[in-house]
């Protein structure tokens, strides 16, 4: 028979794993109440693109030193995971790197925070500086093979692509590839500094980041003729440019330090910081 002493310890083992059940349960209960996407009075959270998420982490780090005691959480998803994180309201605001789809439009609000050129890069040994809209198309879809055909090396052309469904892939296929895919033998990576890793120890690949990471372990390439660069972007030389945009649930209010950051990003000093960094403003010049 069980001892009166054994009775009592299992009800007080019961009774602490109860009460550490139903603590985990407020907490999930206080989580999931938030209406802000799990942000609190000196939190937010930020999710969404990997082109967008260095930018918003810098000034994210910037505005923490300003105003201390607040925490600012940037994750990197892609430009459709944000969307849908900030229709759910799971993030307070998300990133996109793509324009909003209607139905997507139709559900957030927006503000372009800045404005990316798309770079079209190989490896700095490459001979090839230069190469038409044309010349570019062939090479993702598959048709040119060889960098022999531009005037490079007898070698084989290593194509490096984004994964579909980040903003960086679906700007890509918009505005160079008008709305073809890449061909599926190409390296699908998981974010820009992915590619620009890879391109930068292979002298026989070709990709595309954003210009704001381009550096010296790669080389950026001039399309028809003209180079990219925030110059040229702004003498809407360059046309190869996509939003850079923070979104949130339409109808309802930001908090006040989501407002206050949103705000920061906009500002003077913050969109002088994004073009020392290789961005456009976010207006339209």
């Amino acid at each position: 028979m069980e001892s009166k002493i054994d009775t009592r310890q299992r009800f007080g083992w019961c009774g602490s794993m109860l009460s550490i059940a139903l603590l985990a349960c407020l907490l999930v209960l206080s989580a999931c109440s938030n209406e802000h996407g799990g942000s609190t009075a000196n939190r937010i959270s930020l999710s969404g693109s990997t082109s967008v998420s260095p930018f918003a982490e810098h000034l994210a780090e910037l505005y923490q030193k300003r105003h201390l005691g607040t925490a600012i959480n940037v994750q990197s998803l892609g430009s459709t995971a944000g969307i849908q994180a900030a229709i759910n309201g799971v993030a307070e605001i998300g990133m996109s790197s793509r324009a909003l789809k209607k139905e997507e439009a139709d559900k957030l609000d927006q503000v372009v925070i800045a404005r990316d050129a798309l770079a079209v890069i190989v490896h700095p040994s490459s001979p090839v500086a230069s190469l038409t809209l044309t010349e570019v198309q062939k090479i993702f879809l598959g048709q040119i093979t060889n960098w022999r055909e531009l005037g490079g090396a007898d070698a084989t052309i290593v194509l490096v692509t984004r994964e579909a469904g980040s903003g960086t892939f679906g700007a890509f296929e918009e505005l160079l590839l008008k709305g073809a895919h890449p061909v599926a033998s190409a390296l699908r990576q998981g974010s820009n500094g992915a590619i620009r890793q890879v391109v930068s120890g292979d002298p026989n690949a070709i990709g595309y980041i954003s210009l704001g990471i381009v550096d010296v372990s790669v080389k950026a390439v001039a399309i028809n003729g003209v180079q990219p660069s925030v110059q040229h972007v702004l003498e809407n030389k360059y046309k190869f440019v996509r939003p850079f945009m923070f979104v949130w649930r339409k109808g309802i209010a930001l908090s006040s330090l989501a407002q206050s950051y949103v705000d920061y990003v906009l500002s003077a000093d913050s969109q002088a910081e994004l073009e020392k960094l290789g961005l456009v403003r976010g207006a339209v010049q």
